[in-house]
């Protein structure tokens, strides 16, 4: 029964990034043939955690793990992902299940590994790099970027460097420091969900106001799209470049609803 799930890598970004981020390698999955639906209803399991059920039989993860959440709500949206499935089983259309798999193939066995990663994005984090030119996006910058950073200070009780240009700056350790433990209570699901939008942003601080509910996703998607929003004003939008970003945006949207999912 677990065979048949489709087989997905980590589930951290798609094609193209927002402003900053470093290119991400995406999954092949979708070059892949798709699977056939083999069964007629999906199901959850009592819990915590909860299962996922496909004809009462449990599904598995590609690494045949059984697929458990922790909340009753993230596992309802998770079956109703395998009940819209039509004749063929579509990955890209199971954004929840693709992140579920990873939190338990790939990010619960290497959790300090995978907040380390999100931790080095403070250390170079999109919102401390400011436009020396034009007057224009910086200004653009401080409005949208000047309160995140005020309001990550405040939660993590240290201080960031801000500079202007791309020259590499090194933060403060103690802020490091304040940043790695601030994720160090969280599970593989939220790490995972975390992890998504931090690559897709370029920022660790606008993911972690993010995920902690001090940002709505529109503005944290406004928040990290300033750079590529003031060329499109200036240039308009490439056709391919818009795909692209809708692409993202849908990636984005469906890590936003897996964080807040995890809430009971």
């Amino acid at each position: 029964m677990s065979d048949d799930q489709p087989k997905d890598g980590p589930g951290s970004a798609g094609p193209g990034r927002a402003s900053g981020a470093p290119p991400r390698v995406i999954t092949d999955t979708l070059a892949k043939p798709l699977a056939r639906r083999f069964y007629k209803d999906a199901s959850i399991s009592d819990g915590p955690p909860f299962g996922i059920l496909l004809d009462g039989k449990p599904v598995k993860t590609p690494k045949k793990r059984t697929l458990q959440v922790p909340t009753r709500r993230l596992a309802e949206a998770i079956a109703d992902e395998w009940r819209a499935q039509e004749a063929l089983i579509n990955p890209a259309r199971m954004p929840l299940t693709r992140f579920a798999n990873t939190a338990i193939d790939a990010v619960d066995d290497a959790r300090e590994a995978v907040a380390a990663d999100i931790a080095a994005y403070a250390g170079r984090d999109l919102l401390c790099y400011r436009a020396e030119a034009p007057e224009a996006l910086a200004k653009l910058q401080s409005k949208y970027w000047d309160p995140i950073i005020a309001a990550a200070e405040a939660t993590l009780g240290a201080p960031l460097k801000v500079v202007s240009g791309v020259m590499p700056v090194e933060q403060p350790g103690e802020t490091l420091a304040a940043f790695a433990a601030a994720l160090t209570p969280l599970e593989a699901f939220r790490l995972t969900g975390l992890h998504v939008l931090t690559t897709l942003t370029g920022s660790a601080f606008l993911a972690l106001a993010l995920a902690r509910g001090q940002l709505s996703p529109d503005a944290a998607w406004a928040a990290a799209h300033v750079d590529e929003d003031y060329q499109i004003g200036l240039w308009g939008e490439d056709a391919e470049a818009a795909v692209r970003r809708r692409a993202r945006r849908a990636e984005f949207d469906a890590a936003c609803r897996f964080l807040k999912l995890l809430h009971t």
